[in-house]
């Protein structure tokens, strides 16, 4: 399999630290309860007593994996008010927290097939009922298998 490609296939003239993607994406969401605490974004959760609670995290870990989230752009705060109370915030999702989806999504589908345990949650497809999947494709509409997926540098503008 040749995954490198182009400039990019003799790895002695080049090296990505500081410059990779994925590099730059886990430093700031590497921790299980940044995971987590996108997980229940997508699962409805929007209150800071109700992230801490799912995720099982102190209310100082919520609060500042909460500020990491918002300065990211993955959730947003909105002021909201209950009757009778103070005003407070609440987080949702931006954008570029849901563009985050698949990520979280394919963690979940990679520990279901190859974690030990019972797994009896599915993703699933709300208007057919079917299980769902999450799969690369490429601009034609194809699905890239992994043998069949490539790294080349894009063209410059």
């Amino acid at each position: 399999m040749t995954f490198l490609q182009g400039a990019l296939a003799d790895r002695d003239k080049w090296s990505s630290v500081g410059h990779c993607a994925i590099e730059k994406a886990m430093a700031v969401l590497g921790t299980k309860s940044a995971m987590l605490i996108m997980r229940e974004a997508y699962y409805g959760t929007t209150r800071f007593d109700d992230f801490a609670r799912r995720v099982g995290i102190t209310k100082a870990a919520t609060s500042a994996r909460l500020n990491e989230l918002v300065d990211l752009g993955l959730l947003e705060r909105r002021p909201y008010r209950e009757p009778g109370q103070r005003g407070r915030e609440e987080y949702v999702l931006t954008e570029a927290g849901v563009d985050f989806m698949p990520v979280v999504w394919s963690l979940f589908e990679w520990g279901r097939n190859h974690l030990p345990g019972r797994h009896r949650l599915r993703l699933t497809h709300v208007g057919c009922g079917a299980e769902a999947s999450v799969e690369i494709r490429c601009a034609e509409g194809h699905l890239v298998p992994p043998d069949e997926l490539g790294m080349r540098l894009a063209k410059s503008p």
